[in-house]
Parts: structure tokens; C-alpha cells; sequence
């Protein structure tokens, strides 16, 4: 079973400023100072992007190969694939995550109306959620 990564949509202000970061673009990536010691599990798992406080997409990791800077380039597939919202707190760089990922969205479901996470995040600890 493949690893999976999160990372913060960092200056995000909707997720339609994600959307519009594979806009277009053929092959997708972002750079990162380490790469993952379990990258070759990453591959074919999913990259899942976090926005307000929840896991709201993902898209599949197709592989890793280092910058001429020694950076590290995580290579994303171009289409990005919506997620049953989920709570989850900020990090900075990317993390693996942990337990089950949240199920994708089919056509033309819509979440309703999403709890924030902040307090999604604390219902859930209390209980409530």
C-alpha cells in the first residue's frame, strides 16, 4: 500500500486558487529541501493538499528527481481530485499522513456545508463529531 503525503495549499485564498495551480500545466510539481527517506513508497500514492484547516484534494505522485540546486522535485500528476473534507492541523513543509485518507468526491457530489476545521478539529476530539 502506497504512502501518502499532506501539504498546506500555502496562499490559497479558495480552492479555486488550487485548481488554477494545474491549469494548464502538464506535468505538476512542487519542490522540497528533503525528500521523504520512504520516498519510493510515495510513489503511485497521493498527495493531499490542506486548506482552512481540512484535507480537501489530492493528486496522485508519479515521482521524485533532485533540482540542479539540490532541491527536491515531488512530481505530481495534472489533475487534482476533490476529497470528502477532514479535519487536519497545519504543518509546515509536507508530512506522511496518518491513518485512512479521506474518500474522493464523485461527479458532482458537493460536501454541503463544511465545519471549519479549527473546530471541526475540536468537536471531533470531544466527541461531538
Amino acid at each position: 500500500m502506497p504512502l501518502h503525503l499532506t501539504k498546506i495549499a500555502f496562499g490559497a485564498q479558495s480552492f479555486a486558487d488550487i485548481e488554477s495551480w494545474y491549469a494548464g500545466r502538464r506535468s505538476p510539481f512542487l519542490t522540497t529541501r528533503y525528500r521523504p527517506t520512504r520516498w519510493e513508497e510515495c510513489i503511485g500514492g497521493s498527495l493531499y493538499w490542506i486548506h482552512e484547516h481540512n484535507i480537501v484534494a489530492r493528486s496522485v505522485i508519479t515521482g521524485f528527481s533532485q533540482t540542479d540546486t539540490g532541491r527536491w522535485r515531488i512530481e505530481l500528476e495534472p489533475r487534482l481530485i476533490r476529497v470528502m473534507p477532514r479535519p487536519k492541523r497545519a504543518h509546515q513543509g509536507w508530512r506522511y499522513l496518518k491513518g485512512e485518507p479521506p474518500r474522493d468526491l464523485t461527479e458532482g457530489e458537493e460536501t454541503g456545508d463544511i465545519i471549519p476545521g479549527r473546530l471541526a478539529g475540536k468537536l471531533e476530539r470531544l466527541g461531538l463529531i
